[in-house]
């Protein structure tokens, strides 16, 4: 069983790391080479920004921080605006000073992981900030699985930095039951009896239905954590009522900004939405050279 990632500052530094050093080998090759960057005198030391092109929350630091200093250890990184924080059209969010050569290779790569980290925190805000305040709700903005193969750790992060909660990491910390589940182990009450089996081992054991009666069942076998799909305004409503809290609540499929804050108003736990890591647009970033 794989181990639960805890995002702390040492284990998100790490995985930046990781991260950027294959970032970095997809670009210069295995023999580590910036035929253009080699254009430029090796001595030769340059200042740079990087400017925002439009309104974000800065997400990022360590991946970018990361692919500067793995190719300029003495890099100078002065950040203007610090990570979770919101930048504005045309402000400066990085100061940098070191080898023209390595700031040239490390340019795509590090504005890569700021580009796609800021926009998936910046999403993810905006979610939160739309169900914020909303009466009589307490629901959590939840990430899914559906990340970039690779980046899903960072991803997952970003999640965070925005101010949402992450669902489970991988198959390996929790179970997630879904139809096609359900029907190969023979119905609701069986594939729970089977799970719970597997309660030292997960984080968490939660069953996906689409109906009122397959929420009846489920709780009636005893599941506690319930992931409905694709349902009705109405139908939420009557399912919050019918779980009487005996079961957290989340709520998936087709979630958009537009219809969040009704769905968070029926008094569900949890929305889950995979567009956060999936159907983003990169925020617009760039480097200039000092003159």
């Amino acid at each position: 069983m794989g181990v639960f990632f805890d995002f702390s500052p040492e284990s998100v530094a790490s995985l930046a790391q990781a991260d950027v050093a294959r970032a970095l080998q997809e670009d210069t090759g295995h023999a580590a080479c910036d035929l253009t960057a080699g254009l430029i005198d090796a001595r030769h030391r340059a200042r740079a920004v990087v400017l925002a092109r439009e309104a974000a929350i800065i997400c990022g630091v360590p991946w970018v921080s990361a692919a500067l200093l793995q190719l300029d250890p003495t890099a100078q990184i002065n950040w203007q605006v610090a990570e979770a924080q919101l930048c504005q059209p045309g402000q400066v969010v990085l100061e940098i000073e070191g080898s023209a050569r390595a700031l040239l290779t490390a340019e795509r790569t590090a504005l890569n992981f700021l580009q796609l980290l800021s926009a998936v925190a910046t999403q993810t805000r905006d979610y939160v900030l739309a169900i914020h305040e909303v009466p009589g709700s307490h629901a959590q903005i939840v990430d899914t699985r559906k990340t970039l193969p690779g980046l899903r750790l960072a991803q997952k992060y970003a999640v965070r930095t925005g101010g949402g909660f992450n669902h489970r990491m991988g198959l390996y910390d929790a179970v997630l039951i879904k139809e096609n589940h359900i029907a190969a182990a023979g119905g609701i009450t069986a594939v729970l009896q089977r799970a719970a089996q597997l309660a030292p081992m997960a984080r968490f054991i939660e069953i996906e239905v689409e109906t009122l009666d397959q929420l009846s069942e489920a709780l009636d076998a005893g599941a506690s954590m319930v992931l409905l799909d694709n349902m009705s305004l109405a139908q939420l409503r009557e399912a919050v009522h019918i779980t009487a809290g005996r079961a957290i609540l989340e709520v998936s499929g087709g979630v958009t900004l537009a219809t969040v804050r009704t769905i968070a108003a029926t008094g569900v736990d949890r929305i889950s939405i995979g567009s956060l890591t999936k159907s983003i647009k990169a925020i617009d970033f760039s480097m200039r050279f000092a003159s």
